[in-house]
């Protein structure tokens, strides 16, 4: 999953320099997720993009990858009572879950659920 954001590129060029302490990609951005706002930041950008064109499944891959970096899928599902197995596929790709589970999952990351209004367009 690669976010077309300006402002996320921006934030990964900011952070370039930190990078070489980890072995790979996928290190550095887990090890930035870890950071409340930074996983926000993240999550928001995702919700931005489904905004744009009503596909779910980069908003649930940044739900899991902000998962994995807040203690991984095991702990979560152990602090959100859910199934292990069905909380790696309600955060895969197919995934649908409910708004309930939804809500849970968000909570124990220190998230939650809220409403904005719509910024007028003219």
């Amino acid at each position: 999953m690669i976010f077309n954001k300006p402002r996320v590129i921006y934030m990964i060029i900011k952070g370039i320099n930190k990078m070489r302490i980890y072995r790979n990609f996928k290190d550095y951005h887990i090890g930035k997720l870890r950071d409340l706002e930074e996983a926000k930041a993240y999550l928001d950008i995702a919700l931005e993009d489904y905004e744009e064109d009503g596909d779910t499944e980069e908003f649930l891959m940044a739900l899991r990858d902000v998962a994995e970096a807040q203690g991984g899928l095991t702990k979560l599902a152990e602090k959100t009572d859910l199934n292990r197995p069905n909380l790696y596929k309600m955060l895969s790709e197919e995934g649908n879950p409910r708004l309930k589970t939804l809500g849970s999952v968000l909570h124990e990351l220190g998230f939650r659920l809220s409403v904005e209004p719509i910024k007028v367009r003219d």
